[in-house]
């Protein structure tokens, strides 16, 4: 059904489920290295393949990152919790049932606040959070032989057990009501959100891409003017933000034309195909009494203690919607400003080459136009480019005190990009530094004096905007490296004329 006639007979209901992987160097429950793209199954001991006689013991740091994460999403910490089982079989679950919480969650009843940009203006949406629990994280499976990578029609599969056992936080929504045609975007927002607090926090690097963040797209919808949701379907591991996004458009308008045939929407697990923007269905979704969860025997509870909160709540860093403020502020920035350093996720980058050193204004120019020119071409983000903040500012630093024209400075960039060190380094590998001083330049511009008489004359002749073709050729001669200022102030004096 197409999406507009869906939202004139139906309201969404969401819920998110968002899986983080911590950035320990051990796991969760053993002392195994985290290293992502490690060598298949060289990450693992006797605990984290659960072979017999192995016991857990919680990550410490894992503790205090998710107790960090619960208090920076608002929610308050249990004083008293336990570690559950959570019994189900799958191939890349070594233990046939995963370390996880259930009805003791260690942060609970939070909330986060995200806005959606609307034609009439920006709106503000509070979602509420159900929880955030501590868990392990899966082996991965790969499917092989076939020509999707799923296990229909592949041959055989194989199982890497490095990721099992790293530390996973679940932060689980409430029901998300009362979007309406925005529920997509109110979703994105939110994801986006979380993962730049997670980011902020430093407890994990977010990467989509390599599945340390991902998103359980929970959408159910119900006739306007019903008051009981109707039946949701969770499309699972979603691994972009604008797959978050197409993910819940496209279910409203599955579930719409299911609903609107006659017909009922199944609970069930789906999985989102990046080519087509659709779903495809998985299996029949479980209750909470499927998982036969129970307390587990080989772990104690956790009880952090409120001083030890209160502690970790001193020493949060300021968080993005605090830092979005702050700067609006201090840069004097416009909405409109604001949201294209959001948009283009550079706020943090920008940030970060101002606090080195460079003034807001290039820090933007340079992040927002020719790095972002970069990362859209590389196909990567824009934090994922080969260049710091620090380094920015100094790119910035040696154009303001005259060492490189702009045009240089590009190369300069190409330069790091390219892995051939730092800036100042860059400069001196290539000779990139502007020739600004006049036994340099004096060869040149006498050069570009003879080999052009007729616009010689024209600028003895009184026609003084003539003499930029003369600096052009001085430039070309100097690979683009003169002071064009300089060189022109040569060129008249040279010819006797008044600049």
């Amino acid at each position: 059904m197409a999406y507009d006639d869906a939202l004139a007979k139906y309201e969404p209901v969401l819920g998110l489920e968002t899986h983080v992987e911590l950035g320990t160097r051990s796991k969760m429950f053993c002392s195994c290295a985290t290293t992502f793209g490690a060598e298949p199954n060289t990450q693992v001991c006797p605990v984290c393949l659960a072979l017999p006689g192995s016991l857990p013991v919680v990550n410490g740091t894992a503790l205090e990152s998710a107790i960090r994460l619960g208090l920076a999403l608002n929610c308050s910490i249990a004083s008293w919790c336990r570690f559950a089982r959570k019994n189900y079989f799958y191939p890349d679950m070594p233990k046939n049932y995963q370390i996880s919480q259930y009805d003791e969650p260690l942060c609970f009843d939070g909330h986060l606040d995200v806005v959606v940009d609307t034609p009439e203006g920006p709106r503000e949406f509070r979602v509420e959070i159900e929880r955030v629990h501590m868990e392990e994280d899966t082996g991965k499976t790969a499917h092989l032989g076939g020509a999707t990578g799923r296990i229909h029609g592949a041959e055989y599969s194989i199982v890497d057990y490095n990721r099992a056992g790293i530390p996973l936080l679940e932060i689980v929504t409430k029901p998300i009501e009362h979007t309406g045609e925005l529920a997509p975007l109110v979703a994105r927002a939110y994801v986006t959100e979380l993962r730049d607090l997670v980011r902020a926090l430093g407890i994990s690097d977010v990467r989509m891409e390599e599945g340390s963040l991902r998103c359980d797209v929970n959408v159910s919808l119900m006739p306007r003017g019903a008051t009981e949701w109707g039946t949701r379907s969770e499309t699972k591991n979603v691994n972009s933000l604008r797959s978050v996004e197409r993910a819940v458009r496209y279910e409203i308008q599955r579930h719409a034309a299911v609903l609107d045939s006659g017909g009922r929407v199944v609970q069930e697990t789906r999985h989102f195909q990046e080519n087509t923007g659709g779903t495809v269905a998985g299996r029949s979704k479980e209750e909470a009494q499927d998982y036969r969860y129970f307390p587990d025997p080989d772990l104690v509870p956790v009880a952090p203690s409120a001083e030890w909160v209160e502690e970790l709540r001193a020493g949060l860093p300021e968080l993005p919607a605090a830092q979005r403020r702050r700067i609006k502020a201090e840069w004097n920035l416009s909405d409109e400003e604001l949201r294209d350093l959001v948009n283009a996720d550079a706020i943090g980058l920008v940030a970060a080459t101002v606090d080195a050193g460079a003034p807001p204004a290039e820090a933007r120019k340079w992040w927002l136009n020719e790095l972002s020119r970069r990362a859209t071409e590389s196909e990567v983000e824009l934090a994922a480019l080969s260049i710091t903040p620090a380094q920015v500012a100094r790119v910035v630093e040696l154009v303001a005190e005259g060492s490189l024209t702009n045009k240089l400075a590009r190369q300069v960039i190409d330069g790091v990009l390219a892995g051939e060190g730092g800036p100042d380094e860059v400069v001196e590998a290539r000779g990139l530094k502007v020739v600004n001083d006049d036994s340099a330049l004096g060869a040149a511009v006498d050069q570009a004096i003879a080999d052009n008489p007729d616009v010689a004359e024209k600028v003895r002749g009184g026609k003084i905007a003539a003499a930029g073709a003369l600096v052009g050729a001085v430039m070309k001669a100097t690979r683009g490296q003169a002071d064009a200022g300089r060189a022109r102030a040569l060129i008249l004096e040279r010819l006797g004329v008044q600049g």
